[in-house]
């Protein structure tokens, strides 16, 4: 087994490609050792000390690490927890844990505005920041602001802010003329 390694724009996270799907569908979040108690693969990742997150798209496996160690330092321990992974046989996640499809569901009077907002993000924008190692997704739509929640590669990027502004207020505004404004989201 051969594992590619990419760097991302955020410095603290590194993209992993195991040459074979990581998710079928949707993505996985890890922002925590406890809450990768669903996942064999990030679990076993988390035991590399210096790990502060794991984030799995379709095809690659995002991980973000402290500010005071090395990539040179835990990379050989990232990869060999993948390799092992893989060959343990174990799922990627475990038969009950759930992936996110992605955006938040929203209903009312602005159904037809949000559902644009949606279909641009999954066109143009989902598909480049995937690229980078994370996910961008739908949280909500309230007077013309759009939040956004940003995953693995993206979440603490230095150029999330730049990337949220400049690329996908300017795009969604272009078609959208409702509206005025994107802001990340915490969840």
């Amino acid at each position: 087994m051969f594992i590619q390694t990419e760097s991302t724009p955020n410095p603290a996270t590194l993209k992993f490609l195991p040459g074979q799907t990581v998710l079928e569908v949707g993505t996985a979040d890890f922002p925590t050792a406890e809450a990768a108690e669903k996942s064999p693969l990030a679990s076993r990742i988390f035991t590399v000390d210096g790990v502060t997150g794991v984030f799995f798209g379709n095809d690659f496996v995002t991980v973000t690490k402290s500010d005071d160690v090395q990539w040179d330092h835990i990379k050989p321990a990232i990869l060999g927890a993948v390799m092992q992974h893989y060959q343990s046989g174990q799922p990627v996640m475990a038969s009950d844990a759930a992936t996110a499809s992605g955006h938040a569901e929203h209903t009312g009077e602005d159904a037809e505005v949000v559902n644009q907002i949606k279909d641009l993000l999954d066109s143009r924008v989902r598909p480049a920041v995937a690229q980078d190692g994370g996910d961008i997704t739908f949280h909500g739509f309230d007077r013309g602001v759009v939040y956004l929640h940003m995953q693995g590669a993206c979440a603490g990027c230095p150029s999330s802010t730049l990337t949220l502004k400049m690329g996908i207020e300017n795009l969604l505004r272009h078609y959208i003329p409702e509206v005025t404004e994107v802001r990340p989201v915490a969840v």
